[in-house]
């Protein structure tokens, strides 16, 4: 009998996860929820052929559908891979004109970008230390400064509204 063509060219689509990678103390120290999500982000990579490195989107939301937990937990693990140096963010979430929203982008240090001369990445996670971490982009406020028309009182207990004159 000859080979069946019908999957030809839609094959499986795996990750690799290099054991030096999972020896270091930045994976070591990260939490089990964190070590959970990088296998689904390194999934979004589209390997060295169509190299998308840097423009890596999952949102907080996709990856806590994915792991089956809280988005606060996926969040916190988004949170704990940019500190200990796996993944770094290189476009911020937006929120479009047409109201649809855009997830942030990330650069996974583990794999070469696109455009880069080195063989290799960056690999940041080598170079963390214990109390040292990264600096960790945090979401901005729709309203960081809470001017919506509301005031807080002298006690702060009770919260009048402002009418617009």
């Amino acid at each position: 009998m000859g080979r069946d063509k019908r999957n030809e060219g839609r094959g499986e689509h795996f990750t690799k996860m290099i054991r030096t990678t999972m020896e270091t103390p930045a994976w070591r120290a990260l939490s089990c929820t964190a070590q959970a999500l990088y296998p689904h982000l390194k999934l979004e990579w589209r390997g060295p052929d169509a190299n998308n490195n840097g423009k890596i989107r999952l949102s907080v939301r996709q990856a806590s559908e994915r792991l089956g937990v809280r988005p606060n937990t996926a969040a916190r693990a988004f949170h704990d891979l940019q500190a200990k140096g796996f993944i770094v963010v290189t476009e911020h979430a937006r929120l479009g004109v047409d109201g649809a929203a855009c997830a942030p982008a990330f650069e996974i240090t583990e794999i070469k970008l696109p455009h880069s001369n080195k063989n290799d990445g960056r690999k940041l996670y080598r170079d963390w230390r214990p109390g040292q971490d990264y600096p960790v982009h945090a979401a901005r406020a729709n309203n960081p400064r809470g001017i919506n028309g509301k005031r807080k009182s002298a006690d702060g207990s009770v919260v009048q509204f402002n009418p617009k004159k």
